[in-house]
């Protein structure tokens, strides 16, 4: 067994550890303050183990005449309303705004994450202390990012959503040589939200096999149902969009999960690891009470003399000869 990521507040990522569950913010805050410390208390009121939000400079990460994604537009309307440059720099988080988002996660007892976007931006979460660097699926190729961000020596979780297996090997193996075990690989469907039949679930069982790390689903599937079944094939990590409404403007709203949803999706996920147990088959507690009531015991069928040799026609199973 690898070795776990270990987290302030106790939390780790690793086989045999409660699922390190990510409530990701992301850029649902709308760059406001006041709204990204909602996000944190939806994270902290679902039990959640970390909250996630995303840095970025819009200068150093999109030309400023790059066309919208279609579910941009379906969001946020045409560039002609607003440019997909100017809807990033409406998302940008200042430093004050990190180092306020930061100080109130801690208050709340809750780790602050990340996904850093350019190489600044990275070097803004580093000097900030920030313990968990999570890298986007848009960068699962970058590799000359994931290298930068990898040389921090901070624990990793990467996104594989929009890639090929040969892409996550590459990038597998240069997390493998900076960071050893200390990073997750992600499984994840690019599309917001993503269709449920798209999902593949199966790539984590092949992720287990190849790859020695944690390894956990970022959630773009409205509703549980694919959470839950991510949980019962043993992910060590999982990450959510949340919002407070999914009637608020913005790209990430409308695959996001509002409070009452989110809690929910936590507590179906602690039930499924609980029901899970572990690996050993053996007498569960509950049924150490069945185990007279419902088992057969050999009894006589008829008076049995002694010097009589027992057989199937003397003898027989039933309830309960052992009372």
């Amino acid at each position: 067994i690898y070795k776990m990521i270990k987290l302030s507040f106790n939390k780790k990522i690793g086989e045999n550890n409660p699922c390190f569950i990510i409530a990701e913010a992301g850029v649902n805050h709308n760059g406001s303050l006041s709204l990204a410390k909602k996000l944190v208390d939806i994270a902290v009121e679902a039990k959640a183990d970390a909250v996630k939000f995303q840095t970025f400079i819009a200068d150093e990460i999109i030309l400023k005449k790059a066309p919208k994604a279609r579910y941009h537009i379906e969001t946020t309307g045409s560039d002609a309303k607003q440019s997909w440059y100017q809807l990033l720099k409406s998302q940008e988080i200042s430093i004050n705004m990190h180092k306020e988002l930061i100080k109130y996660c801690k208050k709340k007892k809750i780790i602050f994450l990340s996904t850093p976007y350019d190489e600044k931006s990275c070097d803004l979460l580093n000097n900030l202390g920030v313990e968990i660097i999570k890298i986007a699926s848009t960068d699962t190729n970058n590799y000359q990012f994931i290298e930068y961000i990898a040389k921090k020596k901070k624990p990793v979780i990467l996104s594989t959503a929009m890639a090929n297996i040969k892409e996550v090997e590459t990038s597998y193996k240069i997390l493998k040589k900076y960071l050893k075990n200390n990073f997750a690989i992600m499984q994840c469907t690019g599309s917001y939200p993503a269709p449920f039949k798209e999902a593949n679930l199966n790539v984590i069982k092949t992720y287990k096999k190849k790859f020695k790390c944690s390894i956990g689903y970022s959630d773009h599937v409205i509703e549980d149902h694919v959470a839950l079944a991510a949980t019962a094939l043993g992910i060590t990590c999982y990450e959510k969009h949340i919002t407070v409404s999914k009637k608020l403007p913005g790209p990430d709203h409308r695959a996001s999960m509002e409070k009452k949803e989110f809690k929910l999706l936590v507590s179906n996920i602690r039930k499924i690891e609980e029901s899970l147990g572990n690996s050993q088959k053996k007498l569960s507690s509950c049924e150490k009470q069945n185990v007279r009531k419902l088992r057969k015991f050999l009894v006589a069928r008829k008076y049995i003399k002694k010097g009589d040799k027992l057989n199937n026609r003397n003898m027989i199973f039933k309830r309960t000869g052992g009372k």
